[in-house]
């Protein structure tokens, strides 16, 4: 199999056929993309998708199970990652990062914690130290040009003021800068930020924007950052690369992948033709960016949270659902149930006694046959005419839940007793690949039908014994 990435003259980093096992798990699966010189490149994707493990793989923190890691430095000087310890990734390599954590030094002030990453040229011109004790000249103008350099990334990220405080007193976000700074002391030609904006505020995340857009306009130097906030991600980068399940489901511009399909598909845990019923609504209703399919899907949730709920009022649980769209859906949903004058049915009382409940998700009405291909334990309709919201479990979606409906798995205790038969029927008519297992539709169908089965406990009347 040829490589999708080729030898590109423009890219600083090249990841080829990249694969990491641990013991029977796949976190990365076969991954090809390239990190271009001075430009910001994300790697983004839902929790779990292997992510960390790609920059652990890159600074030298794990050895690639397969796969080719080539970094190529402004000099012309190649180097492969996969071969080379982590200090000397940093040190030779100029591949620097930061972790999902802060791991500053808390006890340092913060114009030490600037110059502990210089250790290298100040332990070379200090012959080990030996010449730093004799103060010889080389090690007093290497020290001078350390405290030069601390200075510059102290004025970058406005803390000058605060050089000779403790690192760990600062706020959180005046931390994370610090970090960037102390990574920036290395003089990497990589930089590889784990989820830098993680736990910031809308101002500190603005302020992060313009540092690392500075980082890449005045230094030259390359990002490639891990990040949850697409808000940093869709304002900063030039190239964003998605990850589901350690393999690549998309590459190239915010733009592009902000309207992949599969990129939506992925965030919300839904099939592809999920996906494509949404893309449908969304432009049914007038909507011109495609992400408006994420607000369609919010929408159905919330309208069928207030059929089954008329009394609470769900509207503020998501705001994000364009107006427009939230009034179309509302009304789509509700035609159906509109009766006509004429009909004279609805204005008779129906006896008690024949009175049946209804199950309050149309996709629970009992097929007029069962499916080929059903599982051993499927049922012709719910019981008690009333089937289990299967959406609850994650992983499974709308059409998803209709698609178990009409093969009889109404009950959340029907996918609970599924076997190793019953999971490959079931993934042979809903397409999955694995998903079942991965995502443990049978744990969670466990605990949710023993959460049903258990009944409230009856209040205590009367004053104490």
């Amino acid at each position: 199999m040829v490589s999708e990435v080729q030898n590109n003259p423009t890219a600083i980093l090249r990841v080829e056929r990249l694969s990491m096992k641990f013991g029977g798990l796949i976190a990365i699966n076969d991954l090809n993309f390239e990190a271009r010189r001075g430009a910001i490149t994300a790697l983004i994707g839902p929790n779990g998708a292997g992510k960390t493990t790609v920059f652990n793989c890159i600074t030298g923190f794990y050895k690639p199970t397969e796969g080719m890691l080539t970094m190529t430095r402004q000099n012309g000087e190649e180097y492969l990652l996969e071969r080379m310890a982590d200090f000397v990734i940093t040190k030779k390599a100029k591949v620097a990062r930061t972790f999902q954590n802060i791991r500053l030094f808390s006890g340092l002030t913060v114009l030490e914690n600037l110059l502990v990453a210089q250790h290298n040229p100040l332990m070379l011109s200090s012959g080990f130290t030996i010449l730093g004790l004799l103060g010889f000249p080389t090690y007093k103008k290497a020290a001078s040009d350390a405290i030069e350099k601390a200075r510059f990334w102290l004025e970058k990220i406005n803390l000058v003021e605060r050089a000779d405080d403790p690192a760990g007193d600062l706020p959180y976000g005046a931390q994370r800068r610090l970090e960037i700074a102390r990574a920036m002391c290395t003089d990497p030609e990589l930089l590889c930020l784990d989820e830098p904006a993680a736990g910031l505020n809308a101002r500190e995340s603005a302020e992060l924007n313009k540092l690392l857009l500075d980082i890449r306009d005045e230094t030259g130097t390359s990002i490639l950052l891990i990040e949850h906030d697409m808000s940093v991600v869709m304002e900063i980068s030039d190239h964003v690369v998605v990850l589901e399940y350690g393999t690549k489901i998309s590459d190239g511009t915010p733009e592009t992948v902000k309207n992949d399909p599969k990129v939506i598909a992925a965030y919300l845990g839904v099939e592809d033709e999920e996906v494509v019923e949404l893309i449908e609504q969304a432009e049914a209703a007038g909507v011109d960016d495609i992400t408006a399919a994420v607000d369609l899907l919010s929408t159905e949730a919330l309208l069928e949270i207030e059929e089954a709920h008329p009394d609470m009022a769900p509207a503020a649980l998501i705001p994000s659902a364009p107006a427009k769209v939230r009034r179309t859906r509302a009304t789509a949903a509700k035609k159906p149930t509109v009766k006509s004058a004429t009909d004279t049915t609805a204005a008779k009382p129906a006896a008690a006694s024949t009175v049946k409940s209804k199950p309050t998700n149309p996709a629970a009405k009992p097929p007029a046959a069962i499916k080929p291909g059903a599982t051993a334990n499927a049922l012709a309709e719910p019981r008690g005419g009333k089937a289990d919201k299967l959406i609850v479990i994650k992983g499974i979606g709308p059409v998803n839940e209709r698609k178990l409906n009409e093969h009889g798995i109404f009950h959340f205790d029907q996918i609970a007793a599924w076997k190793k038969a019953d999971i490959i029927a079931a993934e042979a008519y809903l397409a999955f690949d694995g998903r079942i297992a991965r995502e443990d539709w049978i744990g969670q169908a466990k605990k949710l039908a023993k959460q049903s089965q258990v009944t409230p406990a009856p209040k205590k009347t009367g004053g104490a014994k």
